[in-house]
């Protein structure tokens, strides 16, 4: 009982000293936390580069013979085409055509790279995009790839059709996509509050002087019989 009433003591004790540490340098953490996030919505403002991002869907169809309403097996069956129309866009054998056509200065696995294809939500749909500092220059290869890639699958795959739902568009509204300012002023935030405590506790507690009434009792498990006052000279001299 009185082992574990010693430990609720020093563990009050532990908070306290640190909630003390803490009120002491508030004004220094809030400043520190602050320049830091400061810093870093500045330098994604004006250092990092802005990426734009352009898009396009389509959507895949099962051959039908006849004019019967389409079921959900006929629904999996594109939704798994969708994942090799996929690849298929991917291919070399539609982004080589881009290149060719826009006479891009890249290579096939440069553009590979560059552009991101996939089924939106699992679903029938897919999703085409490309990020580039060049927002004219992105929409410009999701166009030709959507315009290309239909008959290129049509040749290939003899199992359905793609039709595009929709142009090559900007993503936000032709605003830039990244760098994300909110979310590295957040990191920011908390890289500088993280860097401030570290630099406040390793100051604290490597200082052993006494600075304090309590730090004399806590440290040396002693009473403290007296003090003495610091005197104003000021006073002193009156």
């Amino acid at each position: 009982m009185d082992e574990n009433r010693s430990e609720t003591v020093e563990r009050e004790i532990d908070l306290k000293v640190i909630f003390d540490v803490l009120r002491r340098n508030v004004l220094p953490i809030i400043l520190v936390t602050i320049i830091v996030a400061g810093m870093a919505l500045v330098g994604s403002m004006f250092f990092l580069p802005k990426q734009y991002e352009a898009y396009a869907t389509l959507i895949v169809n099962n051959e039908k013979k006849d004019s019967s309403p389409v079921n959900s097996n006929e629904i999996v069956a594109a939704q798994s085409l969708a994942d090799v129309y996929a690849i298929i866009i991917k291919s070399d054998t539609v982004l080589q055509k881009v290149i060719d056509d826009l006479k891009l200065n890249i290579t096939y696995e440069e553009l590979s790279k560059a552009i991101s294809v996939s089924s939106v939500n699992n679903t029938q749909v897919i999703r085409i995009s490309m990020r580039n500092t060049d927002k004219d220059f992105a929409k410009k290869v999701i166009a030709d790839v959507i315009d290309v890639s239909p008959q290129i699958i049509k040749d290939k795959v003899d199992a359905g059709s793609v039709k595009r739902i929709d142009d090559a568009r900007f993503e936000n509204d032709g605003n830039p996509v990244s760098p994300s300012l909110s979310r590295n002023t957040l990191l920011g935030a908390l890289v500088g509050l993280i860097l401030i405590l570290v630099i406040v506790f390793l100051k604290e507690f490597l200082n052993n002087t006494f600075k304090t009434e309590d730090d004399v009792m806590r440290t040396l498990h002693i009473p403290l019989l007296g003090v003495i006052p610091v005197i104003d000279e000021r006073e002193f001299s009156k």
